[in-house]
């Protein structure tokens, strides 16, 4: 069973696919977690500090998410590797608004601004994908190289939410 604060997260997220945050009020997230109003008041002090909770959550899911995509693929090469890691980039911030949101710095429809910025998710991310490089070989442990290729990935990636293209077709 979930935690209070798990429910509450929920309800807050579940909130935010349907209004902009803003709109998301504080009563109707305690009503959606099956909770009163104190609960999460106790839980986060204020909206900021549900904002700070659930961008956390968001985010750590997010690079969670990639960790597993990362493991999961074993025999990639490293270009590979570096293609998985846009992609799933990508894939997860068009389906995620915070997620999106601090990688793009849009703050439309005044979503939460994370702590800690942009520049950290992208230093997890980047970290995430050269230990998974360093793991399989494809780059020697500490290689400064292997640190541009990921950076310059995320950083395509990230690209490609701002300004879409067309799609490029795979190759293989």
């Amino acid at each position: 069973m979930p935690t209070a604060r798990e429910s509450l997260l929920d309800a807050a997220s579940a909130a935010l696919e349907r209004d902009s945050w803003a709109e998301v009020r504080m009563v109707r997230v305690a009503a959606g977690a099956g909770v009163s109003r104190q609960t999460l008041y106790n839980e986060f002090g204020d909206k900021a500090g549900l904002a700070e909770a659930l961008l956390r959550r968001q985010l750590d899911a997010f690079v969670r998410g990639l960790e597993i995509r990362l493991d999961r693929a074993s025999r990639a090469s490293r270009d590979e590797l570096l293609d998985l890691l846009g992609e799933w980039i990508v894939r997860a911030a068009r389906s995620d608004r915070l997620v999106h949101a601090t990688l793009t710095g849009c703050r439309c429809d005044g979503l939460p601004v994370p702590p800690d910025g942009a520049a950290a998710l992208v230093g997890r991310v980047r970290d995430r994908a050269v230990a998974a490089l360093e793991r399989r070989g494809n780059a020697p442990i500490g290689d400064p190289g292997a640190a541009r290729r990921c950076e310059t990935a995320v950083r395509l990636a990230i690209s490609q939410l701002v300004a879409p293209g067309a799609a490029v077709p795979r190759r293989g």
